[in-house]
């Protein structure tokens, strides 16, 4: 994922220099695969890790982790939005897949379809997006600055309610890139009365698309269940930005920051425009999470001396409401709500894992664990090991050749060769072997040839381990038990 420096500085001001920025994500948050400078900006290619990647992919995410694990200022900008005044609507939503945890819809009609600001293109094309009109590039904006992927559908393009359902059998769509797909009734859609929409969680169709004609448009900003969106994904070969961050779940709470940044960004991009009043279908609301853990077994998890007022500390910079709880624990214990975007904290575990990583794992002594342990000699194993060393020593090279064989004790079934079946002998495909080795000698700059193989034999009764090697051009085998007496 591409990382603006300048964007971070949105939320973080006070954000260290991109090069002492670097190795903060490097020891506390991810991978940094590549940092490239762009005119005044730098940009930043960071692998996050799939625990982290529901509250992560974006701009503020990262921004906040950062600003949390700093101890810097961090500016929400949620004040600053403007609430454009509200009319009635008469949008209709239906939720007819269990696999849709919230779906919000919004009217918008008189917007203006133009190039975007300037600040939106150099934010957009500093990341590696193209930008294409101010009403894509607001929706593109949202994703990529909040983590909340959001669609538009143009309203004079539909037909009655939005519905989010199972596609039928052989129901076909064409995308935004023009991309001709055949549904399965697995596969979960957005779809009017009348036609597919667009795929939920993926793409958009082409049936609604937004064009320099678009007057009036519906604004889309929905929670899907991330193991439908990735299997609807991967049956028709789609890879898409807002699949990347809907397969990893996100928190339905998000949808509602989502549809308030959305929409403020289309208000300053067509002021003259109306807007209508949200719909907002949540069938099941996400719970507030409470999380109990002890100082104490903090501390023995990660064996380390953790105190309370680290503890403390940690949950203020991050802004999680605690309530320290007197059980008669020594090391103190905490109740913590879990934010709504943190779904990765679910366990004690878990705050263990969080803790030590804000701590610094390079505070943790290494210590040999103490293991009463004797470990069992496999004898095959240590047989074949001072043969093959024995010989090594003595100048001879291993060579392996084909188990199967064109006569034998033990047929095979079917077989990919003419050969049906298992050998008895190494010596057979030794001598071969031999001959090649012989032949390519000179090139090999080698004047004698040396070789041994240390396999299976397989007899009616039962299987042997032998090994065989030449002197001269005299093949000798024995039993691999017999190998040094």
């Amino acid at each position: 994922m591409k990382i603006s420096y300048n964007w971070l500085k949105w939320y973080i001001p006070e954000a260290p220099l991109p090069e002492k920025l670097a190795d903060v994500f490097v020891s506390y948050l991810c991978e940094v695969e590549n940092m490239e400078t762009m005119g005044d900006d730098t940009i930043f290619d960071i692998k996050i890790l799939p625990d982290r990647a529901h509250d992560l992919l974006s701009h503020k995410g990262v921004a906040r982790e950062l600003a949390s694990l700093l101890d810097i200022k961090f500016i929400d900008p949620t004040s600053k939005y403007k609430v454009p005044e509200l009319k009635a609507t008469n949008l209709k939503i239906k939720i007819e897949s269990d696999k849709c945890c919230r779906y919000m819809g919004r009217i918008v009609r008189n917007v203006k379809i133009d190039p975007s600001p300037k600040w939106v293109v150099k934010y957009l094309e500093s990341i590696g997006q193209r930008s294409i009109n101010n009403i894509i590039d607001a929706t593109n904006i949202v994703m990529y600055d909040c983590g909340q992927p959001t669609h538009v559908f143009d309203l004079n393009k539909l037909h009655g309610a939005i519905i989010v359902r199972n596609a039928k059998n052989g129901e076909e769509m064409t995308t935004l890139d023009n991309k001709e797909v055949k549904f399965k009734n697995l596969n979960m859609v957005i779809a009017d009365e009348k036609n597919v929409l667009a795929i939920a969680g993926v793409k958009g169709g082409k049936i609604a698309e937004v064009d320099n004609n678009t007057k009036d448009i519906i604004l889309e900003v929905a929670n899907f269940d991330p193991i439908s969106v990735r299997k609807t994904a991967q049956a028709l070969n789609i890879v898409t930005d807002a699949k990347k961050r809907f397969e990893n779940d996100l928190s339905p709470e998000l949808a509602e920051y989502g549809m308030l940044e959305l929409s403020s960004l289309i208000l300053e991009m067509c002021p003259n425009a109306i807007f209508e009043n949200i719909v907002d279908v949540y069938p099941e609301k996400q719970e507030e999470r409470k999380l109990n853990f002890s100082v104490d077994k903090i501390s023995k998890i990660l064996g380390l001396n953790v105190s309370v007022d680290e503890i403390k500390d940690i949950l203020k910079r991050y802004n999680i409401e605690f309530l320290p709880l007197d059980k008669g624990d020594k090391g103190g214990c905490f109740e913590i709500v879990v934010p709504s975007i943190r779904l990765d904290l679910v366990i004690e575990e878990d705050m263990a894992e969080e803790i030590g990583r804000i701590l610094g794992y390079d505070k943790v002594e290494p210590e040999i664990p103490k293991i009463n342990f004797k470990p069992e000699i496999n004898e095959i194993y240590s047989k074949i090991l001072l043969t093959r060393n024995k010989l090594l020593n003595e100048g001879y090279s291993e060579v392996m050749t084909y188990t199967f064989s064109d006569k034998g004790e033990v047929s095979v079934l079917a077989s990919a060769s003419d050969k049906n079946f298992l050998r008895t002998n190494l010596t057979d495909g030794l001598k071969e072997s031999l001959k090649l080795n012989q032949a390519n000698a000179p090139l090999l700059g080698i004047d004698k040839v040396k070789i041994f193989e240390i396999g299976t034999v397989f007899k009616k009764i039962e299987e042997e381990m032998h090994v065989a090697y030449n002197e001269g051009n005299e093949i000798i085998e024995k039993n691999l038990y017999e190998f040094g007496k």
